[in-house]
């Protein structure tokens, strides 16, 4: 039994099969960013705090009706706080970050950790991990990678960052040992920056649609 444990990220990863990263640039972006999103079925983003904007869009998307945002690139206990403060509804990130899991636990906030190794998953699973984030995806080894470390850790969840794309979704969505997907192929940066926010939404419900029919 963990002394600490993080509130279980299932029930949101089970609601959201697709968990995009967002990275914005102009704050003024996001509900538009937020808004194609949720018009593809997607219902939940992780903003990254990596831009001068990521604060502020964290906010303005909150806004949008039907979409959960989150708080991504959180390496430490005071940018978890800060993400809190801001309405973030779930933390992720690149590592493993013990101050980040505290905050998690104290506000009662999904945390989705990156991991690669086996010695970082049982960090993990000491304040009671029920699903990481496998980063980088592809570099990391893959779909290869996640069924080995599935072995000696057949009850945990993974989703999948970097690597991850239009080509190779079925492939990993259609894995029982993955949750979710993540990444930025839906909504590049650029095409943010650009409002192409169709192209946004065209993306989006072609993914949706290919996890649909994978888990129906």
């Amino acid at each position: 039994m963990a002394k600490k444990e993080l509130p279980n990220a299932l029930p949101f990863l089970e609601e959201n099969p697709i968990v995009p990263v967002v990275v914005i640039d102009n704050a003024e972006d996001a509900v538009a960013a937020g808004e194609a999103l949720v018009a593809g079925g997607v219902k939940c983003a992780e903003v990254t705090f990596r831009t001068p904007a990521g604060r502020q869009a964290i906010k303005e998307m909150s806004k949008v009706e039907g979409m959960t945002v989150g708080a991504g690139t959180i390496i430490n206990r005071e940018w978890a706080e800060e993400a809190a403060d801001l309405g973030a509804k779930f933390f992720v990130s690149p590592g493993w970050s013990a101050g980040v899991a505290d905050v998690a636990i104290e506000r009662n906030i999904p945390y989705l950790p990156g991991l690669q190794t086996a010695t970082e998953i049982m960090m993990a699973l000491e304040y009671g991990a029920k699903a990481v984030k496998f980063f980088p995806g592809g570099e990391a080894g893959g779909l290869k990678m996640v069924k080995a470390l599935r072995g000696p850790f057949p009850d945990l969840l993974f989703v999948p960052s970097g690597g991850v794309n239009a080509e190779n979704l079925t492939d990993w969505i259609s894995n029982p040992a993955i949750a979710s997907v993540s990444g930025s192929w839906i909504i590049k940066r650029d095409l943010i920056k650009e409002h192409k926010f169709e192209e946004i939404t065209r993306l989006s419900q072609e993914a949706t649609d290919k996890v649909k029919e994978v888990r129906k």
